[in-house]
């Protein structure tokens, strides 16, 4: 579950994400909003609410937070979120109201209503929320549409992450942030502690798992989320079945593969340049040997391959076909993503040889279980290089699991100099910053600088340190330096004026 409150500076909240828990079927699905107000109205405390892609434990809880709790404010997201976010909430909504009766859940008109409160961003589109606020998306790989963002109010600023990836990959390109020096940056850290083996190394294993099992006669299941890691493999065996012939059918779960298609058609400028530079010869989103599924091919004999949402084998397509297929040892299940703790995923992943299902049944789990990762999230790798390429002065980890959070974060301090924060859920982190001070000089004084810098200063640096010091400290917005100034004017007394003003944002020539 994600949700996370940005109190970034001149009293200004934004709230990024608004997810569910994939984990639980009660009240503990949707974040806890008394964190943000205990009884009063939602709207008034926040500036804006932000969504960094369409997976629902970023954007699950959207339609209950507006439309149930009654928030009214702006919305933020890009283009291809806000086109597969409804889709995607609403299949959510069946499956959970629909098949399995929970209650106290939003309709479909409430996901409309919600979508319509949407204000949509384009990749390095700077928008301004407000007089003083104002954000920026970055392009973040992970899934089509998915962005971090960049939240700025005056000198200070936040960058939020959202899910990322820092490896191009069949279909997407990899994440990308300019050096915008956030004073903090809330990054993701699923992979906390892992560092992953080549990508051509986990596709030459992963073919061979899926070919040896159905050469064996057995069911291979996949199960994925609808848009993202599907399309990823999908390409990939789509690829192999061609070069080696094969004609055993593979199939995706029925409606989704049209509806992907549809969306990749419509985005392929989010897609990598590959995908964009073929397009027109062949879309790579038109499959010849995957087939949509049905679910009375669930008993057909011989082998089969399937993508079935969701990925965590939590409900709908996937579980169904899990309980069927799990007590035969000739059939195989591989888990190409993380799993949330309590999904029936995590359970298989954890070894469970009988695992309880919703609705209290028990399924006897015989097939080969195989966790290859194929995840759109960076690794420790990755995390480390998107906060050293953004200038961070401070990082928070978060979507994490804590102990692996502190040892990456113990990583960053010593190897970025970066103060790293990972707070457990429902806890404040409260940081300090300091705003850069612009450097006002004249033209003359600039001049003077050039021409003098190679004989050198003879000022102590301690002093000329304390001078500028008392000037960044005083009432004045900037600190002046002109050509009456009393101190040899040097490039040795700029460097020193600069740092002692927290790095100034900018020398203004006058």
């Amino acid at each position: 579950m994600y949700l996370h409150l940005c109190c970034v500076a001149g009293g200004k909240n934004v709230m990024v994400d608004c997810g569910m828990h994939m984990g639980y079927s009660d009240h503990r699905k949707f974040p806890d909003f008394s964190y943000i107000s205990k009884t009063g109205p939602l709207t008034p405390l926040l500036d804006a609410v932000i969504i960094s892609h369409f997976h629902l434990d970023h954007c699950g809880a959207l339609p209950y937070f507006s439309e149930m709790r009654g928030y009214d404010g702006p919305i933020y997201m890009t283009y291809p979120t806000k086109a597969i976010c409804p889709i995607l909430l609403e299949d959510y909504r069946k499956i959970s109201v629909e098949r399995k009766g929970e209650t106290n859940f939003f309709t479909s008109q409430m996901i409309k209503d919600c979508m319509r409160k949407v204000v949509t961003v384009d990749l390095h589109q700077t928008v301004k929320v407000d007089d003083e606020l104002e954000i920026k998306a970055y392009y973040a790989g992970h899934v089509l549409g998915a962005a971090m963002f960049q939240i700025k109010v005056g000198e200070q600023s936040v960058v939020y992450t959202g899910d990322y990836n820092m490896t191009p990959d069949r279909h997407l390109g990899s994440a990308w942030i300019d050096k915008c020096r956030p004073d903090v940056i809330i990054t993701e850290s699923t992979y906390a502690t892992t560092i992953r083996d080549s990508k051509r190394c986990r596709e030459r294993n992963f073919l061979s798992k899926v070919h040896e099992c159905v050469a064996n006669g057995g069911k291979v299941l996949i199960p994925v989320f609808a848009l993202g890691r599907a399309q990823e493999l999908c390409i990939l065996l789509e690829t192999y079945w061609e070069r080696k012939n094969l004609t055993v059918p593979i199939y995706f779960s029925a409606g989704l593969t049209a509806k992907a298609n549809h969306y990749y058609k419509l985005f392929i400028g989010w897609t990598n340049q590959k995908i964009k530079d073929t397009f027109v010869e062949r879309n790579m989103f038109e499959f010849r040997h995957i087939l949509p599924f049905d679910r009375s091919y669930v008993d057909n004999p011989g082998p089969q391959v399937l993508f079935a949402t969701p990925g965590m084998l939590h409900a709908g397509l996937s579980l169904f076909v899990f309980k069927k297929w799990a007590p035969d040892p000739k059939n195989m299940v591989i888990l190409p993503g993380y799993c949330v703790a309590g999904t029936v995923g995590s359970k298989v992943l954890a070894g469970h040889k009988s695992i309880e299902v919703p609705g209290g049944m028990k399924i006897p789990v015989n097939l080969s279980v195989q966790h290859l990762s194929f995840s759109a999230h960076a690794d420790a790798k990755g995390i480390m290089q998107l906060i050293s390429q953004s200038g961070a002065k401070n990082v928070i980890l978060v979507h994490g699991e804590r102990k692996k959070m502190g040892f990456l974060s113990g990583k960053i301090e010593k190897e970025l100099g970066v103060k790293c924060y990972f707070p457990a859920n429902g806890q404040s982190c409260e940081i300090a910053t300091s705003s850069p001070l612009p450097i006002c000089m004249s033209r003359k004084f600039l001049k003077r600088v050039a021409a003098d810098d190679g004989a050198g200063s003879r000022h102590s640096h301690t002093h000329t340190t304390s001078l500028v010091a008392s000037y960044a400290t005083s009432p004045t917005p900037y600190v002046t330096l002109s050509y009456a100034t009393s101190l040899q004017p040097s490039l040795a007394l700029l460097h020193a004026l600069a740092n002692a003003c927290s790095h100034a944002g900018s020398i203004i020539e006058l």
